[in-house]
């Protein structure tokens, strides 16, 4: 509680708080001309009595209608309805807008798009930019570029294959050589080397496989040390790899070879023909023209 001492009512007291102020007989008058003004709260009293006023809850989701999904809380109505309301003004906005709209008013995009699964897009011009004649002569030109180089390949794969000569290359089919025994005991004991008469390094080849008496006459000149052959085994299964990679880019070339000659072909849309099969990653489409009689 605070009292005030006041000499003139008029100065302090407003209106409204004369008519609202009411005092018992029990009020201790000190002077005729002085009043008590009691204010019982002000600001800070009310955030503080708010303090300890007990916190708004909602209650969750009983036990027994938990297969009913979330319980909505006002905050999520309220977040819910702001975005109703946003999405009804804007709708509201445009329906405005769209009424108050010139009817009179022309642009440009109004004839130059069309409107494709929802969406505007331009319309492709009626007049082309090329000429038949100068796309055919584009087409011819990136034709022979791809020739040029898938002839280049095939040089290049015919050079690797006359030097690798492809005699121990893994892709060529395993031929089997069986060879015939008399009893269990010589299948167990069989040994490969000593059958053939040659060096057990050498069993396993297909090419080259000298005896033992050819090799003891053979005459090796110059010093071969291990790392030397492992050097050039390496370099071998190198070129073997760049063979392979050169023969699959030759056989994509020749694909892209084929369809941009049957492009080139569908470019004159006079004549008649007929779709045999659809393109595909490995393969050009196929048609099938009317027969034309020259003249």
């Amino acid at each position: 509680m605070i009292v005030l001492q006041s000499q003139r009512t008029s100065d302090y007291i407003p209106l409204k708080l004369k008519k609202s102020l009411r005092f018992d007989n029990t009020c201790d008058v000190i002077h005729k001309n002085t009043i008590l003004l009691v204010i019982f709260k002000m600001a800070s009293l009310r955030k503080a009595s708010k303090s300890h006023a007990r916190s708004y809850k909602e209650r969750s989701q009983p036990a027994s209608r938990a297969h009913l999904g979330f319980l909505e809380k006002r905050k999520d109505y309220k977040e819910r309805a702001e975005d109703f309301q946003k999405k009804q003004n804007t709708i509201k906005r445009l329906k405005r807008k769209a009424l108050n709209r010139n009817p009179d008013e022309f642009y440009f995009n109004m004839v130059k798009t069309q409107k494709l699964d929802g969406v505007h897009q331009e319309k492709e011009e009626a007049e082309p930019v090329h000429t038949e004649a100068e796309l055919k002569l584009m087409f011819s030109q990136d034709q022979k570029y791809v020739t040029m180089k898938r002839t280049s390949e095939l040089n290049k794969i015919e050079r690797l294959k006359s030097s690798l000569h492809l005699v121990d290359n893994d892709t060529a089919p395993q031929n089997k050589h069986i060879v015939f025994v008399d009893t269990d005991k010589e299948v167990k004991e069989f040994d490969a080397a000593k059958h053939f008469g040659t060096h057990p390094s050498l069993v396993n080849r297909r090419f080259n496989r000298s005896s033992l008496e050819s090799l003891k006459k053979l005459e090796l000149r110059g010093n071969l040390n291990e790392e030397d052959l492992k050097k050039v085994s390496k370099e071998k299964e190198q070129r073997y790899r760049e063979l392979v990679k050169r023969i699959q880019r030759e056989k994509d070339l020749h694909v892209i070879q084929q369809k941009m000659e049957m492009k080139k072909n569908l470019m004159d849309k006079k004549d008649k023909r007929t779709k045999l099969q659809e393109e595909t990653k490995s393969s050009a489409p196929v048609y099938r023209w009317r027969h034309k009689r020259k003249r």
